[in-house]
């Protein structure tokens, strides 16, 4: 007896939908052995001092363009928004209490997470993806050195230590663009303004923040090293292999801001 045509669609949006599944946590348990290795090359000789120091210009200073652009605007406009919203019951002294706090617990690690996913993991998968499709990784095994040691490990620590120096960065002109707003052009008063921007701020609040950074900065590195690695088809495998790293590493930020957020407060 066939079977229905409901039935049969049925079916093939299970089999779809269980192949996307898989899909992930083969990607997922793939990722955490590259994971594991490069934690297994981390204090192995020889060391990458140098290599370091270029990813750390590549991923932090060149990012400070995007992460003062973003961060700025996004501390003008909780300013603004919070100086509307408080203003309906007398309240607008707290806006700077809400900008330091927003921006130092979540919206400075966030968003440079954020624009370092779209910059720095476009740019490493991209790379990575190139280097493996023109069989320049394989060229290195073949000189006996190991592309984990070489090529993943120097990003990987290079993220994680330059992304809390960039969610400082980020902290400082967020702040300073919710004051310009409030007190140049809705006319808050500038002593109050800092006053209460300091009176509730905590060290945990900014320790958290950077905590964050780090760890988004180590997922970042090892995402869009890993789908470098895997790419293959020419440069239509690259351009692929490029905007999964972009979305799977900004996914990943959001996620694990949530749960290091539920732990952490």
């Amino acid at each position: 007896m066939p079977e229905s045509p409901r039935r049969n669609g049925f079916a093939a949006l299970g089999e779809a939908l269980g192949g996307r599944i898989y899909n992930l946590l083969q990607d997922l348990g793939n990722m955490a052995v590259l994971g594991f290795q490069a934690l297994g090359w981390l204090f192995r000789p020889p060391s990458e001092i140098a290599n370091i120091v270029k990813q750390m210009e590549e991923i932090g200073v060149k990012s400070v363009p995007v992460v003062a652009v973003t961060a700025t605007f996004t501390g003008m406009v909780l300013a603004l928004q919070s100086y509307t919203g408080f203003q309906r019951f007398q309240a607008t002294s707290f806006v700077g209490t809400v900008v330091a706090l927003s921006i130092t617990r979540e919206l400075g690690p966030v968003f440079a997470g954020l624009m370092v996913s779209g910059r720095v993991g476009a740019s490493i998968a991209a790379e990575l993806g190139t280097m493996k499709v023109t069989e320049q990784i394989d060229a290195l095994v073949t000189l006996a050195t190991n592309p984990v040691k070489y090529l993943v490990v120097p990003r990987i620590i290079a993220a994680t230590l330059v992304m809390p120096l960039l969610v400082v960065f980020a902290d400082l002109v967020g702040i300073a663009g919710g004051y310009f707003v409030s007190v140049n052009l809705l006319g808050s008063n500038p002593y109050v303004y800092i006053n209460k921007t300091f009176q509730y701020l905590e060290m945990k609040d900014i320790l958290t923040g950077l905590l964050k950074a780090s760890v988004f900065g180590g997922l970042i590195a090892l995402i869009s090293c890993y789908h470098g690695f895997i790419a293959e088809g020419g440069a239509e495998g690259v351009g692929r292999a490029t905007t999964r790293a972009v979305v799977t590493s900004s996914m990943v930020v959001l996620i694990s801001d949530y749960l290091m957020t539920s732990f952490m407060f």
